[in-house]
């Protein structure tokens, strides 16, 4: 049995703690109100003020001394015209006359222009105070459903190995339930989240605005689908399938090992069977719904295998890290060099497969030029050009090149730093397809971001090694026990 050691315990409350304080500065420190974002704003600009009024006082200067010259230029046609003042003043009275009436028409309109300035000024600082407001909301959200997603990988990694009768792993089945006994507690905190949403907390997601529904046509077109009720009810399903699933599929394992049978053994592989196809339907209408709808205007068709190809690879790459550091401490004896080999090429596998959905997508798009779908990624371009190519470059380039080599598979320290740089650069994945349609411009990875990590990390450390102590670290009854004791090659 495992015994959760006090250090680890100390060290993921610790995370919790520390999280738990950032994530509640984040939320003090945005601001509260249009004056506030002025004053920020104001603040930005501050820097240009002195070289714009330097310029003014060069062209009021130059002004003034046209000015000087054309009186006296007209000091001398008055001069000249002496004889003619009489005609010259009744001249002027109707001159003067109709120079009120034009300065009226002018006065009106530039009041008119004023209201229509001032109009777009005050939509313009409110729109960044949602994007303000959100960045709090948004960092919690993108950590909450990176960690959520993660464990559902291993899930469906797991439903995998059953249904496939796999010979290799079950030796790491328990590692697995370890690792989704965080998910009823991510559901919890993310289904809570998205209630919220709803409720009008935060502007995650536009569409929820009726505001905003009224005024563009196209979300009002998507409004049978894209609606609160409709919505959270999809929700509650796909995270309640889940945990159904991830509860009856850990229960039979552990049946199993007192069974004097194989029969708790194929009520799994039935049940995994169902939940693949569940999980394949609800994994595609999940990124729709909790991601891809958070950019209304934008589509691809591409995006459900995108979503699962990124938490997937971090799914296994997690099992890569427990099982090291399991067996760093003295336990799973029987998980060999081999099946850690195994684990590391399909870390390099998904990771493949991730680079080729996501150049699918962007060379698709890219080179159509449709303006209603290149403005996607031509806004993470300019505006999150290091975080969106330095994702390609932490979750294709770093991998490959460490992953390629046969022996590199079966080295920890090797595996713990690819393992790593994947994990981070797939956060950054989620990261680019939830900030740009949250916050905008106005993104920087802070305490927000970073505590919201710690917190997640934290609690799925206590979860998951906790959840390790209630059980025997290795099957005793399955079927393919003894092959995956002795898997070698």
């Amino acid at each position: 049995m495992y015994t959760f050691s006090s250090k680890l315990k100390t060290f993921s409350m610790i995370l919790m703690a520390l999280g738990l304080l950032g994530i509640g500065y984040g939320f003090l420190t945005a601001p509260k109100d249009i004056h506030e974002v002025e004053l920020m704003l104001a603040s930005e600009s501050h820097g240009g003020h002195g070289e714009v009024k330097h310029d003014a006082s060069e062209v009021a200067g130059e002004s003034h001394a046209a000015a000087e010259s054309h009186e006296e230029v007209k000091h001398e046609v008055a001069e000249t015209a002496g004889e003619s003042h009489a005609a010259m003043e009744s001249h002027e009275e109707v001159k003067h006359e109709v120079t009120e009436t034009a300065g009226e028409s002018h006065v009106a309109k530039e009041g008119h222009a004023d209201a229509k300035e001032a109009s777009e000024h005050n939509e313009h600082l409110t729109h960044v105070l949602h994007q303000l407001q959100n960045k709090p909301w948004a960092a919690l959200y993108v950590a909450c459903i990176f960690f959520l997603l993660v464990t559902m990988g291993v899930l469906a990694f797991y439903a995998i190995q059953q249904v496939a009768s796999a010979g290799w792993s079950p030796v790491l089945f328990r590692v697995m339930q370890g690792i989704t006994a965080y998910l009823p507690w991510g559901s919890v905190i993310f289904f809570v989240i998205l209630v919220l949403c709803g409720l009008h907390f935060n502007h995650l997601f536009i569409w929820l605005d009726p505001e905003v529904v009224a005024h563009d046509k196209l979300i009002a077109g998507k409004s049978g689908y894209l609606n609160f009720p409709f919505w959270i009810v999809r929700a509650g399903i796909f995270l309640i399938g889940w945990n159904v699933y991830r509860y009856y599929a850990a229960k039979n394992c552990l049946a199993q090992d007192e069974s004097n049978d194989d029969s708790f053994y194929k009520k799994n592989f039935n049940i995994s069977a169902m939940f693949l196809v569940f999980f394949i339907v609800s994994e595609s209408i999940m990124s729709w719904d909790w991601i891809l709808s958070i950019d209304p205007h934008w589509f691809s068709t591409l995006f459900g295998w995108y979503v699962f190809a990124s938490f997937f690879v971090s799914g296994i790459t997690t099992i890569c890290m427990v099982t090291l550091y399991l067996k760093s401490k003295g336990y799973l004896e029987y998980v060999n060099t081999s099946h850690i080999h195994d684990l590391a090429k399909f870390m390099f596998g998904f990771s493949v497969f991730w680079t080729y959905l996501w150049f699918s997508q962007f060379m698709l798009v890219w080179y159509a030029n449709i303006p209603e779908e290149i403005t996607y990624f031509i806004t993470r371009i300019q505006l999150y050009n290091l975080p969106f190519f330095g994702a390609v470059v932490m979750n294709f380039l770093f991998p490959i090149l460490i992953l390629i080599n046969t022996d590199f598979k079966r080295i920890s320290w090797v595996l713990v730093m690819a393992g790593t740089v994947i994990l981070a650069g797939h956060y950054i994945d989620f990261f680019n397809m939830i900030m740009p349609g949250t916050v905008g411009d106005r993104w920087f990875i802070g305490v927000s971001e970073i505590a919201s990590v710690l917190f997640f990390l934290g609690l799925f450390i206590f979860t998951v090694f906790t959840a390790l102590t209630k059980a025997p670290l290795l099957p005793k009854r399955n079927p393919f026990i003894e092959e995956s004791k002795h898997f070698h090659y």
